[in-house]
């Protein structure tokens, strides 16, 4: 069930999933717009957004099949296995690590958490270390590689770096407590 207030977890949730319909369905037309009738046929092939795709498949009305970035048979596992820092994963989900940890208890796929695992480890200290290095020119560039999740890591880390600075240029270091500023009265 999604968070209902996280506007993150909803747009993860409208990640669009192959399915194939199991049974025909009367009333649903919308979700296949090449028939102009108001139902889709068994066996019929469409993507879904991930919460109507969870709702049916639990009702057992269809069966989900892997989304290609996902897929064990993909160019996106190769691609990470040989170089997963440099993978463009926005354009094939921006919502990738989210969508596969929603998607795998479902479809239990054994494979998924792993390989999610792999690439979170692999691009997380790629990510921090580009946080900390690019300057405000190139790392627009850099952004358009990153999930949603990876570029809030980006976003903290610059933020840390920024507060290391300003604590490490400016101010005092050490304030004294105000309990040790007052004096003692004579006795």
């Amino acid at each position: 069930m999604a968070n209902y207030y996280d506007i993150d977890d909803i747009l993860a949730e409208e990640e669009l999933v192959p399915s194939v319909f199991q049974h025909n369905a009367n009333g649903v037309g919308l979700f296949d717009s090449s028939d102009d009738t108001n139902k889709v046929e068994a066996g019929s092939r469409l993507e879904l957004p991930f919460w109507v795709v969870r709702e049916l498949y639990l009702r057992q009305l269809i069966s989900i099949r892997v989304p290609p970035c996902f897929d064990t048979e993909s160019k996106t596992r190769e691609e990470i296995a040989a170089d997963a820092a440099h993978v463009d994963l926005r354009s094939r989900c921006p919502y990738f690590y989210e969508l596969g940890c929603k998607l795998a208890p479902l479809i239990g796929d054994k494979t998924i958490g792993p390989f999610l695992l792999v690439a979170f480890r692999i691009r997380y200290r790629e990510v921090l270390i580009k946080a900390h290095t690019l300057t405000m020119t190139v790392a627009p560039k850099y952004l358009t590689l990153l999930t949603n999740e990876e570029a809030k890591l980006y976003e903290a880390g610059q933020c840390s770096i920024a507060a290391f600075k300003k604590w490490r240029i400016g101010g005092p270091r050490f304030q004294i407590a105000p309990v040790l500023g007052r004096k003692r009265k004579p006795t």
